[in-house]
């Protein structure tokens, strides 16, 4: 491991500092703003200011028993919960096809799928727009599904392609040997060792989904507002110091998933370091 006694020199020492100090400030100024919005949620006034005159939970009982917001989570979790099910079954099923290197066309293949993630998000929201509006989907909650498992779904392909270049083959093919059907094999054999990457893609889409405002404001009818939306559209009608507890209810939500993924990543890397001993 890499510290600051891993240097001979007083100027590399230095050096060492200033980069760890470069970015702790860095840090600080991305992460500042978005901490900001926490203590605001508990201002006892409704005003967006420092210092605060007093705490109160009065925006969060607002938050939790107002129809309208609590309407808007329930909604935008239903819709990320279905999602997450689509885009992980659809990309985990995807990317196990594009891991084999012989499939034909496999490039072209891969830059279609993660394509969503590469257009600028009003651009697909139109395109969806208008072609929803020859089916009849515009409105719908299955509209609003299908959209976003198309902005989710890349990120499971990635995540399980990731994890599928350190797959061992052999175990499949000796699976095959032993009489496995395909779904047999990749049931009990492949899908155990890629699990963090599947869970890694799965709480990916669930973020897209929970945190997408663009096309759900070209999509959903006035009576589908998801949380995001919610927010969006109380910041332009009426700015009421509720959204603070909105804001600080999707922050938590952001920090738990960073920490499961975290806790994913290191349990893939002690899995790849256990296969590779």
């Amino acid at each position: 491991m890499i510290g600051p006694h891993s240097y001979t020199t007083r100027a590399e020492r230095l050096a060492y500092l200033g980069g760890w100090l470069f970015t702790a400030a860095v840090l600080v100024f991305l992460i500042a703003p978005v901490l900001a919005i926490v203590p605001l949620s508990f201002n006892a006034e409704p005003y967006f200011s420092y210092p605060m005159p007093g705490l109160s939970l009065q925006w969060y009982r607002d938050f939790f028993g107002n129809e309208r917001w609590f309407g808007a989570l329930w909604l935008s979790l239903k819709l990320a919960a279905c999602v997450t099910i689509l885009a992980t079954t659809l990309g985990t099923m995807a990317a196990f096809g594009l891991s084999r290197r012989n499939l034909p066309a496999r490039p072209l293949f891969l830059s279609i799928l993660i394509l969503p993630m590469i257009v600028p998000v009003i651009i697909t929201a139109v395109a969806v727009f208008m072609f929803y509006g020859y089916f009849g989907l515009i409105g719908t909650f299955s509209g609003l599904v299908l959209a976003h498992t198309a902005l989710a779904l890349p990120f499971v392909v990635i995540s399980v392609i990731s994890t599928l270049s350190g797959f061992d083959w052999n175990l499949h093919r000796a699976a095959y040997s032993l009489g496995a059907s395909p779904a047999f094999a990749f049931r009990r054999v492949v899908l155990p060792l890629i699990l963090p990457g599947v869970i890694t893609g799965a709480l990916f889409s669930f973020v897209t989904s929970f945190d997408e405002v663009v096309v759900a404001l070209f999509l959903s009818s006035p009576e589908q507002r998801t949380l995001p939306k919610q927010m969006f559209s109380g910041i332009r009608e009426m700015i009421s110091p509720t959204i603070t507890a909105a804001a600080a209810v999707q922050l938590l939500f952001s920090t738990v998933l960073l920490v499961a993924l975290e806790f994913l990543r290191r349990r893939s890397e002690r899995l790849r370091g256990f296969k590779h001993r």
